[in-house]
């Protein structure tokens, strides 16, 4: 589990930009960014065989989990503007 992990930790960054650059030139709605960032999340974990020595399954797993933390990293970091609906009432 720590080896599925470290590879997530290294994944995640490589994805959050992946996403980024989908989100500039594709035109895709909000709510589909989450599972976007999984199956690339997916893809990249199954392609990086070269970089690392763990099984598929564990690749999949790593790169699931950095998929999805990526999403929650870029919303941390996201500057939100405007107010939520219980502060404009």
């Amino acid at each position: 589990m720590e080896t599925i992990l470290i590879f997530a930790t290294i994944l995640s960054p490589i994805i959050l930009a992946m996403i980024e650059l989908i989100k500039k030139t594709v035109t895709i709605p909000k709510n589909y960014i989450p599972v976007l960032s999984f199956i690339v999340g997916l893809v990249i974990g199954a392609l990086a065989y070269p970089f690392t020595d763990l099984d598929l399954a564990l690749r999949l797993w790593a790169g699931g989990i950095a998929g999805l933390s990526a999403t929650g990293l870029f919303e941390i970091g996201n500057d939100r503007k405007g107010h939520t609906r219980e502060q404009k009432e």
